[in-house]
């Protein structure tokens, strides 16, 4: 998965490379057209194979704030020792 996913990012930014160049020197529409096509190909099937790649295997419970896990949060930053900067703010 992730040569995949690098060789889809190298031909995204490729594209796009040569879009701007062909864009520049030769014909502005096709120019635009390989551009659009290169950004379109990047958001609608590198992005959501990207995420698919990143995200497996995670529990999205671990991710949300449900009051769960903010008691949790709130019992971390009561049981944190007190710095001695912000001792002697407190003094």
């Amino acid at each position: 998965m992730k040569l995949i996913l690098r060789l889809l990012f190298a031909c995204c930014f490729m594209a796009l490379g040569f879009g701007l160049h062909y864009k520049h020197y030769v014909d502005f529409a096709t120019g635009e057209k390989i551009i659009g096509f290169a950004v379109s190909a990047a958001a609608f099937i590198f992005l959501p194979l990207f995420l698919y790649h990143r995200w497996k295997g995670k529990k999205l419970k671990d991710y949300t704030l449900s009051e769960e896990n903010l008691k949790k949060m709130r019992e971390n930053i009561e049981n944190q020792p007190i710095s001695k900067s912000k001792k002697s703010e407190a003094e």
